[in-house]
């Protein structure tokens, strides 16, 4: 989960690899990296057309992006941003999965709160002020809101004509988004075929509630793939999710993304790493064409 020690071990690695960033430097990086071109599309990709729409929950609308092929219909994603929400970063991620040939959902989950996206343009988890907006907001958050939120998500992907409802719903999770994409397929595991974390935070903890206890609900695949300075900070965690995947006799590739700092995936983190992003993506890719078929 995105904190005070992801914070130093991001700066702590930019210095490393190019000398102290000033703040101005710091941020101009991330904004740059959003732009939906800089991200390589598949090979074979089609296609696809996008629009904002408004998702009807219990608790109010929920702002989202939807996005999928021209035509067809097409096994349906649901995307759980990290921390910042949902922003140009996202919405590219989901034009190339759909791309891909996928129906995709991308998540306000702040709707509650405030509509996206809830930081400007180029904001940095390292400024003050970005993390004095989104950690209240990722507070106001609970186990119970994932999941009503989950089953309203899915609902409105299985009314869609571009979604085929015979095929599985798979599901992502950045950041915060890892213990959403547990929940979501403990909840829903008639529909939810395939899930994966990327940097999740709090996938194992000590409380009652903890995701990785909630495998036994689940009927999906999944991938979880963890930055190296998560690992190193609670290296227990992928032996208990393994321990977890294998007595639900589901099938699970969880992996250490070496030198791949928490927030790697996404283009606009000032720790992208895109050679491991890519790779993670690829096996996202895989994760989906066998589970999600």
């Amino acid at each position: 989960m995105c904190d005070e020690h992801t914070l130093r071990d991001a700066e702590e690695a930019l210095h490393r690899e190019g000398g102290t960033l000033t703040r101005r430097r710091f941020t101009a990086a991330a904004a740059g990296a959003a732009a939906a071109a800089m991200l390589p599309r598949s090979a074979g990709a089609s296609g696809v057309t996008g629009s904002d729409v408004l998702v009807q929950t219990p608790d109010g609308e929920a702002d989202c992006y939807f996005v999928h092929p021209e035509s067809g219909s097409h096994a349906g994603v649901l995307i759980w941003p990290d921390i910042l929400g949902l922003r140009p970063a996202f919405r590219a991620m989901g034009d190339r999965l759909a791309g891909s040939g996928y129906a995709v959902l991308v998540v306000n989950p702040y709707y509650r709160t405030a509509r996206s996206p809830v930081v400007p343009d180029g904001a940095s988890f390292a400024d003050e002020a970005t993390r004095n907006t989104v950690f209240p907001l990722a507070r106001s958050l609970t186990p119970d809101t994932n999941v009503t939120d989950a089953g309203a998500f899915v609902e409105f992907l299985d009314a869609q004509s571009a979604v085929d409802i015979s095929r599985k719903i798979g599901t992502t999770g950045y950041c915060m988004g890892g213990p959403m994409v547990m929940r979501t397929a403990a909840a829903i595991p008639g529909r939810i075929g395939a899930g994966a974390s990327f940097h999740g935070g709090g996938l194992v903890t000590e409380a009652e509630n903890s995701p990785h206890l909630l495998v036994p609900n689940m009927q999906a695949s999944f991938l979880i793939a963890i930055a190296e300075n998560d690992d190193e900070r609670d290296p227990e965690a992928k032996g208990a999710l393994r321990e977890a995947f294998d007595s639900a006799g589901l099938a699970a590739e969880i992996e250490v993304y070496d030198g791949a700092m928490h927030g790697w995936c996404p283009t606009d983190s000032a720790v992208y790493h895109e050679a491991q992003a890519e790779r993670a993506w690829t096996r996202l890719l895989a994760l989906f064409e066998t589970a999600l078929a």
